[in-house]
């Protein structure tokens, strides 16, 4: 038997017919409505249903419902996407997970939205995530199943692009319908569902072979969240590479609005104006950094330089927000930071691809893989309290906070170095 060498398989990869341009719209599309059902509640409008509900209780009572989210959605990832991969129904693998998650992630947001007490909210806000995730998850599982690697590049960009766009819509139709909280999950929810019917009605998919997965036992279920390092080194070294940038970016995403109280005089009346400022500069950095990046990504066939330059990029944007004492300032360093993270989006999610363990489990891999950027949203808040304790100002060290996260996306990003399957 005669081995190909890996130059001749990297030719004969890119010799595959592009993507449809309708079915990476409606992938785009379907990322972007997906990510408005469950990202404007997490921006806005679920802040806005736990005060209606608890009132003075509201920080806790919104701490819970978040935690309970947090958790389900790092179990609902890579859990449905096994089950995704292990779906034989004749409408094929995906096309059930996507529409069945973000139906069931519509009837959660209802619960949200009307139901009477914070056990009812939160159980309809666990129900949202589980569903969502799964759908999030069969939508991610497509870059390998649908996008041949020559284009993987500018998708995973695309793709990237959209939670950034997400929030902006969201943010925008909380605005709109203002006064009208159960409109204000609702209309989210509903574009949510369109997009996905949209997907599901151009996608070509496949059922799984039926003799190529033994039976899903409960050990399956543990194992979903396991990925041998030693057997699989670069998919661990992605992982950890992953995770370390994201711990970086999610420490602006967490905490960029309580720097604009306590550095800049921002009330809580005012700051989401100053927050949509900067959300719009970041998504423009974003778009630049997604485009550019995804584009010369694919043109040279390379990964890791692009994530290598990502990590560099959003540290000195870090560093930038560490010292930023001016309203001006801190935009000039969010748009660099928006720069960043875009060049990063454009090229890890294809990297990720280049070294699934096994591309017919590729959901289960690429959920677990999505736990790297899931995780730090949760472990930030813990992590960054000490820290922000540091010096004579307790609770007010930023500068110390986003210098540390300066270090740990450079770090993050120095591991992709290890990743030997991609260039």
């Amino acid at each position: 038997m005669t081995t190909m060498d890996p130059l001749e398989v990297a030719t004969e990869q890119r010799q595959q017919p592009d993507a449809p341009a309708r079915l990476i719209v409606a992938m785009a599309l379907a990322m972007l409505g997906a990510y408005v059902a469950i990202l404007t509640p997490v921006v806005v409008t679920l802040s806005i249903r736990v005060a209606e509900i608890a009132g003075d209780s509201k920080t806790t009572a919104l701490s819970t419902v978040l935690s309970v989210g947090a958790l389900l959605a790092m179990i609902g990832n890579p859990l449905f996407g096994a089950l995704s991969d292990r779906t034989t129904s004749r409408f094929g693998r995906r096309r059930p997970w996507l529409l069945g998650g973000i139906v069931a992630g519509g009837v959660g947001l209802l619960i949200v939205a009307t139901g009477g007490g914070i056990a009812a909210l939160t159980a309809g806000w666990a129900l949202a995530q589980l569903g969502v995730n799964a759908t999030l998850s069969t939508i991610t599982a497509l870059l390998p199943d649908q996008i041949p690697p020559q284009q993987r590049g500018r998708v995973s960009g695309i793709l990237g692009l959209m939670t950034s766009i997400a929030i902006l819509l969201g943010t925008a139709l909380a605005a709109v319908l203002s006064g009208h909280t159960f409109w204000m999950f609702m209309v989210p929810t509903l574009i949510g569902i369109a997009t996905i019917v949209l997907l599901v009605a151009i996608l070509k998919d496949r059922p799984a072979n039926p003799g190529a997965f033994g039976r899903y036992t409960f050990r399956d279920f543990l194992r979903t969240f396991y990925v041998n390092p030693r057997k699989h080194l670069d998919f661990a070294w992605n992982i950890l590479s992953r995770f370390l940038v994201w711990m970086g970016i999610a420490s602006v995403s967490t905490y960029q609005t309580y720097l604009l109280i306590d550095r800049f005089g921002y009330t809580t009346g005012n700051v989401a104006t100053a927050v949509l400022i900067g959300t719009v500069l970041t998504t423009a950095g974003m778009l630049l950094g997604s485009t550019v990046g995804g584009w010369l990504s694919d043109r040279t066939g390379r990964r890791r330089p692009f994530v290598l330059a990502a990590g560099v990029v959003v540290a000195l944007a870090l560093v930038g927000i560490a010292f930023s004492h001016s309203f001006a300032l801190f935009l000039a360093a969010v748009t660099l930071f928006g720069l960043g993270e875009g060049l990063y989006l454009a090229v890890d999610l294809a990297l990720a691809t280049d070294v699934l363990p096994d591309p017919d489990d590729a959901a289960k891999d690429m959920g677990v893989m999505n736990i790297a950027n899931a995780l730090p949203q949760s472990l930030v808040p813990i992590l960054a309290a000490p820290i922000l304790a540091i010096g004579a100002g307790p609770g007010n060290n930023y500068t110390a906070l986003f210098l540390i996260g300066a270090v740990v996306a450079v770090a993050g990003s120095l591991l992709v170095h290890f990743v030997r399957g991609a260039r």
